[in-house]
C-alpha cells in the first residue's frame, strides 16, 4: 500500500468551544503551505526552517487582507514526527469559527482535508507504528477507565509487538534452517532438530494461550461490564440506577410498570466501566398492556446477553411467584448474578439468603438500601472481584480486546499445534515448514506486515478525525 504524497490537514481537538484548538498538517508541502499563511505583526512571512521549534505569530488571509488569529506553530520535520512526514501543528484559540477559518485557508493553499485516522494510517504506512500499535492509539483515545488506558498504552509501548516480532524471528529461523537442510543435505544435517523445534513451538503456544485467555479481561477492561438490572415492579430497580449514577436519571414511582423500556447509561466505578441497563419490571399479570409486555420481553433479551445481572428483590416482603421466576431465569442464563435484598433499611426483613440459596447457591447476596446507600460499597467491591483480578500486572501482561488480533493469534496457535502433531507423527520435514509458514503469516498480519488494503482502510476508518 502506497502513501499519498498530498498534504493533509484536520482539526485535532474536539469540535466544541475551548481555550485552545489544534490543527494538524502533514505531508510533503506542510511547511510551505503553513508558511504562506503564517506572518508576524507586520504581515511578513515567518520562515519555518528549524524542526521541533515553537514559533509565535499570526494566521493571515492575504486574499481578504485580514488577520484570522494569534497562534503558536510547532514544527516536526520528517522522520521525527508522528506520521514520519513533515508535520506542522497550529495552536490557536479554540473557537469553532476560528478553527474552521484556518482549516479552510489551508485547503485554499493546497492541503486537503484528512480522512478519519489518516494521520495514524500514514504513521503505519511509513513504518513508524506497526498495525497493533496503531490500533492501540484508537483504544487510548476511546478508553473509558484507567484499566483500559493502561492496557492500551502498554500495547502502544510495544508489549504485544515485541513478543510477536520475537516469535516471528524464531519461526523464520526454524523454517529457513529446515529448508536449507532439505536443499543441501550433504552439508547440513537436520538430525536432532525436531526436539528443539518442539520446545520452541511449546513455548510460543504457551505464551499465545496466555494472550488468548486474557482476551476476556481485555474486552471487559476496554468495553466495560454489560450490566442488567432485573426485578419485578416496585422493588427499587430505577432507584438503584439513580443511586449508581448519583443522579435522578430514571423516574421513580409507586405505580407498578413505570419503567416500560430499557434505560442505558455508563458509569465508572473504581476504574471499572459499567454499561448499565435498567429494565421494565418483570411480572405475570393479566392486566399487563402491550407496551409493558414489550418492555418485559426486552428485559429478558438484555439479560441473556449481559455480563452481569443485578437482581433486585424487596426484602420487606415475602418471595412471590414473580421473584421465584426471576431467580430461576437468572439461574438458567448462567450469568454472574448479584442479588440485592433492597429496602433493608425497613426494620422487618421477610427475605434472607437462606430463602434463596437452596435454589440458586452460586448467587452473591448483598443487603441493600437505595435510600441510605447501605451495601453500595460492598456492591462495588464485589463487582471488582468478579471482573478485575487484582493480581493482573498491567506493566507486563498483554490484554488484547481486538477480535481481528484474537482471530489471527488463534490461527497462529493452531498452525503451531499442527507442527507439534506432525513432529509427533514423524512426518517429513517439508510438512513442518508449511504450518510454520502459516503461523509466521498470521503473526505478521497482527503486526500489519501482510495485510490487504481493504483491511487497513477498514481499521483506520473507525478512528476519529484528526488522529
Amino acid at each position: 500500500m502506497m502513501v499519498n504524497d498530498d498534504t493533509i490537514c484536520a482539526i485535532a481537538t474536539s469540535l466544541t468551544p475551548a481555550g485552545i484548538g489544534i490543527i494538524r498538517v502533514s505531508g510533503e508541502n506542510a511547511v510551505s503551505i503553513v508558511s504562506n499563511i503564517f506572518v508576524n505583526r507586520k504581515k511578513e512571512k515567518i520562515s519555518l526552517d528549524i524542526s521541533h521549534k515553537v514559533y509565535y505569530g499570526y494566521i493571515f488571509d492575504d486574499v481578504k487582507n485580514s488577520f484570522i488569529d494569534e497562534v503558536i506553530v510547532l514544527t516536526m520535520f520528517k522522520p521525527k514526527s508522528y506520521t514520519a512526514e513533515d508535520v506542522i501543528e497550529i495552536q490557536c484559540h479554540g473557537g469553532l469559527l476560528v478553527l474552521k477559518n484556518i482549516l479552510n485557508l489551508l485547503v485554499d493553499k493546497g492541503a486537503r482535508l484528512a480522512e478519519p485516522g489518516e494521520f495514524t494510517k500514514r504513521a503505519f504506512l511509513n513504518g513508524r507504528l506497526d498495525l497493533s500499535k496503531a490500533e492501540s492509539v484508537s483504544d487510548i483515545i476511546m478508553s473509558k477507565n484507567n484499566y483500559a488506558l493502561k492496557a492500551s498504552f502498554n500495547q502502544l509501548k510495544g508489549n504485544l509487538s515485541d513478543k510477536l516480532v520475537l516469535f516471528r524471528e524464531n519461526i523464520l529461523e526454524s523454517t529457513a534452517f529446515i529448508e536449507a537442510c532439505l536443499d543441501d543435505p550433504e552439508h547440513m544435517s537436520i538430525e536432532g532438530f525436531k526436539p528443539k523445534l518442539k520446545d520452541l513451538c511449546d513455548n510460543i503456544i504457551s505464551e499465545l494461550t496466555t494472550i488468548i485467555k486474557n482476551y476476556d479481561n481485555g474486552k471487559i477492561i476496554k468495553e466495560g461490564v454489560n450490566t442488567v438490572i432485573l426485578g419485578k415492579p416496585n422493588v427499587g430497580k430505577s432507584s438503584l440506577l439513580n443511586t449508581l449514577l448519583n443522579e435522578d436519571r430514571a423516574i421513580v414511582s409507586d405505580i407498578a410498570g413505570t419503567t416500560r423500556d430499557t434505560i442505558k447509561e455508563s458509569i465508572n466505578l473504581n476504574g471499572i466501566t459499567l454499561n448499565i441497563i435498567d429494565t421494565a419490571g418483570i411480572r405475570e399479570d393479566k392486566n399487563i398492556d402491550t407496551v409493558e409486555k414489550i418492555g418485559i420481553d426486552r428485559a429478558k433479551k438484555e439479560a441473556s446477553s449481559s455480563d452481569l445481572i443485578l437482581l433486585v428483590l424487596d426484602s420487606s416482603n415475602n418471595l412471590d411467584k414473580n421473584d421465584i421466576e426471576l431467580i430461576n431465569l437468572c439461574k438458567e442464563l448462567h450469568k454472574k448474578t448479584i442479588i440485592l435484598l433492597n429496602k433493608y433499611d425497613i426494620k422487618d426483613h421477610l427475605i434472607n439468603e437462606n430463602d434463596i440459596i437452596n435454589t440458586f447457591d452460586s448467587a452473591l447476596f448483598i443487603n441493600f438500601s437505595t435510600k441510605t446507600n447501605l451495601g453500595l460499597d460492598k456492591l462495588i467491591k464485589t463487582i471488582e472481584k468478579l471482573f478485575i483480578n487484582k493480581d493482573l500486572d498491567f506493566n507486563n501482561e498483554i490484554f488484547i480486546s481486538n477480535e481481528r488480533q484474537l482471530s489471527l493469534i488463534k490461527n497462529a496457535k493452531f498452525s503451531l499445534q499442527n507442527v507439534l502433531d506432525s513432529i509427533e507423527k514423524n512426518m517429513p520435514e517439508d510438512f513442518l515448514t508449511i504450518d510454520l509458514t502459516y503461523a509466521y503469516t498470521y503473526l505478521s498480519q497482527v503486526l500489519g506486515i501482510e495485510v490487504t488494503d481493504d483491511i487497513v482502510n477498514e481499521i483506520f476508518s473507525k478512528f476519529c478525525m484528526g488522529k
